[in-house]
């Protein structure tokens, strides 16, 4: 499927225009800081964007990222921003009409940021073969990506390469496409499907355990929402599957436990971060106000007490005495059907485990 999706995304799309579903254009809505670093990237570079929002983990400055599929490069000149003259990003794509572009424009978006020099490149690859572009083990901070994996012919290649490029307590941020069951062969193939992000999604639970046998033990679902597919051809030939955009972050943390467990432990926010000074989420289930005491799992624990959080939280009591589980720690449909009900945990004010 190499090339129907370098031709997808380099000869026949030509701007985010002709998507014809909205699968990979679910931009949310940004907060101030974020419109202003988007007001900075280059028209052309902004027009060739077709990825799934905005990938935004917290607390980026000075951290080395890694984005899969960076295309035309307007992620990873937003993250440029984010991280600092002192930070770094790097954009891999196979596409060369969108590396065209992303390349076009360093020196532009160098001065527009005020650096001396530029704290960003971008190198042709594949994302399921990060080796041959010499990534070094445990090189960086933080790995995102958007609306790309899922157009990946070998998908645990790239979450095991994910693994091996990312440091100890590094995360893998990202948004995706997903399904509500595995979509049929027939439709995988069919080069239109496949490139508006439909047909190569994975069904949920084939995500879940594929990321866990690569090392990610316990996936955690940051925000989703049900997509729309305004297109009467597209409905009619995959209409009965339910698609949705969803944002997941996985942890780079040695021997996670396979379920929410309860050592009746705590941690406290210290409104530290940037942007997130009133309330930190982590996933949809642990929005952690500032100042109040809000009991994690040991899972949640180590999330925060062994990656770059761990200055940003008071943490309480230790892994010495067991609980049992958490409730509702189980293996249905993650997603809200419904529009309305998809968001990122705001309204969670208590505190629970997935």
């Amino acid at each position: 499927m190499f090339d129907e999706v370098k031709d997808y995304y380099g000869k026949v799309l030509q701007s985010s225009g002709d998507l014809k579903t909205d699968a990979c254009c679910t931009d949310t809505d940004m907060p101030d800081h974020l419109k202003l670093a988007m007001s900075k990237i280059h028209a052309e570079v902004a027009s060739r964007y077709y990825g799934c929002g905005l990938v935004r983990p917290q607390k980026l400055e000075g951290m080395r990222i890694l984005d899969l599929g960076s295309g035309s490069g307007r992620d990873c000149y937003i993250l440029s921003q984010l991280v600092g003259e002192e930070g770094f990003v790097l954009g891999v794509d196979m596409t060369d009409e969108q590396l065209d572009v992303a390349n076009k424009y360093i020196d532009y978006h160098t001065e527009a940021f005020g650096y001396k020099k530029p704290n960003i490149a971008f190198k042709k690859g594949y994302i399921e073969k990060l080796d041959e572009l010499e990534l070094e083990d445990n090189s960086f901070d933080i790995i995102v990506s958007n609306c790309v994996i899922n157009l990946s012919p070998d998908k645990e290649a790239v979450l095991r390469e994910a693994y091996r490029v990312l440091k100890p307590g590094g995360e893998l941020y990202f948004s995706d496409v997903y399904s509500d069951r595995r979509v049929p062969e027939n439709l995988v193939k069919d080069p239109v499907l496949y490139g508006e992000c439909l047909s190569g999604a994975l069904y949920w639970n084939d995500f879940l355990n594929l990321a866990k046998k690569c090392g990610f033990h316990d996936p955690r679902l940051v925000e989703d929402r049900p997509l729309a597919i305004d297109n009467a051809k597209i409905e009619k030939l995959i209409g009965h599957i339910d698609f949705y955009s969803a944002t997941y972050r996985l942890f780079k943390l040695d021997a996670l436990e396979s379920a929410c467990e309860d050592y009746g432990q705590s941690v406290v926010y210290k409104g530290t971060i940037s942007h997130h000074e009133e309330l930190f989420i982590l996933d949809k289930h642990h929005a952690i106000e500032k100042g109040r005491h809000f009991p994690v799992c040991g899972n949640t624990w180590r999330m925060l007490q062994e990656t770059r959080f761990n200055a940003d939280f008071e943490f309480y009591g230790d892994m010495n005495k067991h609980f049992g589980i958490f409730a509702d720690c189980g293996t249905t449909l993650p997603f809200d059907k419904s529009k309305s009900g998809s968001n990122s945990g705001n309204d969670n004010s208590g505190g629970s485990c997935c």
